[in-house]
């Protein structure tokens, strides 16, 4: 497995972490999930075009 890989799975993890539906997250808004979203689809863009 590649670095960019394992680093996509990482920020999808992360990414499931902190929806505002699980408990510990509810107070902090979808800010954190968009932040991590943006960043996931430009690792995966990347990944795509071999830049990663």
């Amino acid at each position: 497995m590649s670095l960019g890989t394992i680093l996509l799975i990482v920020l999808v993890l992360l990414l499931l972490g902190i929806i505002p539906t699980w408990p510990h997250s509810q107070g902090w808004g979808y800010a954190p999930s968009g932040i991590v979203g943006v960043i996931v689809v430009v690792l995966v863009i990347l990944l795509l075009t071999g830049r990663l």
